[in-house]
């Protein structure tokens, strides 16, 4: 790549560090105090690193460590890092949702880079929500950025089995409900399904986000398919640190990167990966913090087209170690071919097509070819009518054929609580064919949005051998999750959207083919109960959870904040 460099009096730490003034002073002799000589920054790229590292995130357990090898590698070329923890954004344990978070961390993430003598960062995520929140901020700052993901976890083991992260925990809660597997069975999983640092091992949100951000330029080729236990990781690493370094010379931001050819490929990424449903609400709130148009109908268009080539659970067999045995990222965009834009510009200076051409695939099975696909096309799918004016969404592969278009009686739960207490009563009128609702888990009805779309599967309908119904909720699904699950119902419940409207058996039809959601009630009769609802009260009064809800959109728009996404730029910090 041949761009004019930097100077180092360009560098935008220069002028916390190089005025001849009191300021500057302070500044020189606190980082003296923290035991660096003015040889080890000065005229130096300060590379922030910013760490989601914490004890309360399994998925980040070696972040401590990988940040060090960052730091060798900005050393390596000649900067200056500075690592800078933000939220850690714990998928398995941050109640209730991570998806409330996420746009904090956004906000986090920008404002550490404009407050602070930053000339360029490294961006250390993988945990579902944390990818999209650190580029989201980034972009938003727009300094040299480039991502270092987390890393898949290796495969999980049980009696001769694979285990695989979410998926096999939602397969085997179902079995231990229907009474097929004992308490003992479900410790003996508990113990064997996470057993490295990384995050989910399945196509889950973790994979999908690294994977669609590589796609999209913003990390080194390769860098996300590597588990996070392999020695490979730690080279990342350090790879990453020294290009960032390269980044902040030749001025390479983010923007420059994230065009709308670079939004198309992580899409068509993501499709072909079989990717989580999360992908879209992350990807339109990316894309537009970059001033890029992104909404449902390019998803729904790009799906039409697009097969799926990763065999890879929940909507394949295999796991994401088994991914990156097979070629990795890289193996699967080049199976692509024509399907992406190989001319967009990536970190390392080189265009995607040129990293990824002539990679092979060393497991056809685990990364099909485009003649032999797992999925011809429709990976997800974007459904609209009379219950979803502003869309909703489903991943066909990962749910029976046969309910693909069907038509059922209405069983509605107000909110999770009320579907908590009754979903398994034996005498609640459930049947195979019913459509079970869940009103009141979208942005603002949860709040937060919540993982709660794969709603469970009534006991008594469990024993009975039934494993998959058509669920219908506004809430968001674990990427690891599967079945007949219609999410993202917007607009939401819980301000007014059809959904609200539901009543205990309304016939429903989906059509997934006729990309259709429809509630087959008169128009009279919806208009009596729509001026009869009345709003729920607001679930925060104040804090950070009371700015939520003033300022969050819906998930057809990608749930960032109002005043995050729009507006002028912020100006840079005054030094005096």
């Amino acid at each position: 790549m041949n761009r004019p460099r930097k100077r180092p009096e360009e560098l935008r730490s220069h002028r916390w560090y190089s005025a001849r003034d009191l300021r500057a002073f302070g500044h020189r002799s606190r980082t003296a105090q923290m035991g660096y000589t003015r040889a080890d920054y000065a005229g130096k790229p300060v590379i922030a690193i910013i760490n989601t590292w914490s004890e309360i995130n399994p998925c980040h357990t070696h972040f401590r460590q990988r940040a060090e090898e960052v730091k060798r590698g900005v050393w390596q070329a000649g900067g200056f890092p500075v690592e800078m923890p933000a939220i850690s954004l714990s998928e398995p344990f941050q109640k209730p949702t991570t998806m409330l978070y996420r746009n904090l961390l956004a906000m986090e993430t920008e404002e550490l880079l404009r407050s602070y003598p930053a000339d360029g960062c490294v961006l250390m995520g993988g945990c579902d929500k944390t990818t999209p929140g650190l580029i989201m901020g980034a972009l938003s700052m727009n300094l040299p950025a480039i991502f270092m993901p987390a890393g898949p976890m290796l495969r999980g083991h049980w009696r001769g089995d694979t285990l695989g992260s979410g998926s096999d925990v939602w397969k085997y809660w179902a079995e231990l409900r229907a009474g097929n597997i004992g308490e003992d069975d479900w410790a003996e999983i508990e113990q064997g399904i996470a057993r490295s640092p990384g995050h989910c091992m399945t196509m889950g949100t973790a994979s999908t986000m690294t994977s669609a951000v590589e796609a999209m330029g913003l990390a080194l080729p390769g860098a996300a398919s590597i588990p996070a236990a392999d020695a490979r990781h730690a080279q990342m690493a350090s790879l990453t640190g020294r290009r960032a370094v390269e980044m902040v010379w030749e001025d390479l931001k983010p923007r420059e990167i994230v065009t709308a050819a670079a939004v198309d490929n992580a899409v068509t990424t993501v499709l072909a990966l079989g990717g989580s449903t999360n992908a879209i609400v992350h990807l339109i709130a990316i894309a537009r913090r970059a001033g890029v148009a992104l909404d449902l109908d390019r998803f729904d268009a790009l799906a039409r087209r697009t097969p799926v080539l990763a065999n890879v659970r929940p909507s394949g067999k295999y796991l994401m170690e088994d991914f990156f045995y097979a070629g990795g990222l890289r193996a699967l965009l080049a199976q692509l071919g024509d399907l992406i834009d190989g001319s967009a510009l990536t970190a390392n200076g080189r265009s995607l097509g040129e990293n990824v051409a002539g990679t092979p695939v060393f497991g056809d099975d685990v990364i099909r070819s485009r003649a032999n696909p797992l999925v011809a096309h429709d990976g997800l799918a974007v459904l609209r009518g009379n219950l979803a004016p502003d869309g909703a969404v489903i991943k066909p592969p990962a749910m029976e054929p046969r309910l693909l278009r069907h038509a059922g009686p209405a069983v509605v739960f107000a909110n999770y609580n009320d579907m908590a207490a009754r979903i398994d009563d034996p005498d609640l009128a459930v049947t195979a064919d019913s459509v079970i609702v869940l009103q009141n888990a979208g942005p603002q009805g949860a709040p937060g949005m919540p993982e709660w779309g794969q709603l469970p599967i009534p006991k008594k309908l469990l024993a009975a051998g039934v494993r998959d119904m058509v669920r219908i909720s506004d809430a968001r699904m674990s990427g690891t999750s599967y079945g007949a699950c219609v999410l993202h119902v917007a607009p939401e419940s819980h301000v007014g959207g059809p959904l609200a409207l539901v009543r205990d058996g309304d016939l429903i039809e989906l059509d997934v083919p006729g990309r259709r959601l429809e509630l087959q009630v008169d128009a009279a009769e919806l208009v009596r109960r729509r001026a009869a609802w009345t709003p729920p009260p607001p679930h925060y009064g104040r804090g950070f959870g009371a700015l939520y809800l003033r300022h969050i959109r819906q998930a057809n728009e990608g749930c960032d904040f109002d005043f995050l996404e729009d507006g002028p730029p912020t100006p840079e910090p005054e030094i005096h």
